[in-house]
């Protein structure tokens, strides 16, 4: 049977229209995979699927992806991403030969919920870090872009927690039946909005943390690169993993209107 694979000019450009071919009459393709994006299983004869192709400087490797989660696509990767991968999937790399490829490590977000004071008043908070560094879209330099990136969206760096950020209007919070859905950005040319984070099963939040956030009608997120919050069991100890990574420039933040209730 047919995929239904999605595959790009870029990705066709990359391996070929003799490879590419072979992916869109189902030769290669795989007919379960577990997306590249959110990790979760797919099925390229049920779904939209995208390949995304990822070019090292000596290796290429294909991946697939829910169409919903990432277009098909050209990134360009390290090599020592490449090599450095976590798993592998089936079918041949592009213009490789080799029956397996390995899939470089994605970042997952991760998100802490909890009450923040500020300006004496408790204030729903989320609080975001990568499980790893963010690179931009396309870049082949080390580094992490995961900050800059979110300020080009409009969030603001924040050095202590003195005051309430502004409103970053367009983003929300989705907050349905008292659990976390997900963070919700502008879509294209005014489209309608789109996941920027969506929880793979809803998450529980305390009641404190409803109650507030039905009271402010919003939410305050704060975003760290990898490694500057961690994993705080206390809401006391977050709140100094906060204040230590905004002291050391490493923090921003936007109130997010809530979506939901």
């Amino acid at each position: 049977m047919p995929r239904m694979l999605d595959v790009s000019d870029a990705v066709r450009a990359e391996i070929g229209d003799e490879e590419a071919d072979r992916l869109l009459a189902g030769e290669n393709a795989p007919g379960s995979y577990d997306c590249t994006s959110c990790r979760t299983p797919g099925d390229s004869e049920q779904e939209r699927t995208s390949t995304v192709l990822f070019v090292g400087d000596e290796t290429a490797v294909l991946a697939f992806a829910h169409a919903s989660c990432l277009p098909s696509q050209v990134v360009q990767v390290t090599e020592e991403q490449l090599q450095g991968a976590v798993r592998s999937i089936g079918g041949s790399a592009a213009g490789m030969g080799e029956p397996h490829r390995a899939v470089p490590e994605q970042a997952v977000l991760g998100v802490t919920s909890g009450l923040v004071l500020v300006e004496g008043e408790l204030h729903p908070a989320l609080v975001v870090e990568p499980t790893a560094p963010i690179v931009r879209p396309g870049s082949v330099a080390a580094g992490d872009d995961f900050l800059p990136l979110l300020i080009e969206q409009g969030f603001m760096p924040v050095t202590e927690l003195a005051t309430v950020p502004p409103v970053l209007h367009g983003w929300s919070v989705l907050l349905a039946v008292g659990q976390l859905h997900a963070v919700l950005q502008p879509g294209t040319k005014g489209g309608q909005p789109v996941a920027w984070w969506q929880a793979h099963q809803p998450l529980q939040v305390t009641d404190s943390w409803r109650a507030a956030a039905n009271k402010h009608q919003q939410v305050l997120m704060f975003a760290a690169p990898v490694g500057s919050i961690g994993r705080q069991p206390r809401e006391d100890l977050l709140r100094e993993a906060l204040d230590k990574a905004a002291a050391n420039g490493k923090l921003v933040a936007a109130a997010l209107p809530l979506a939901g209730t």
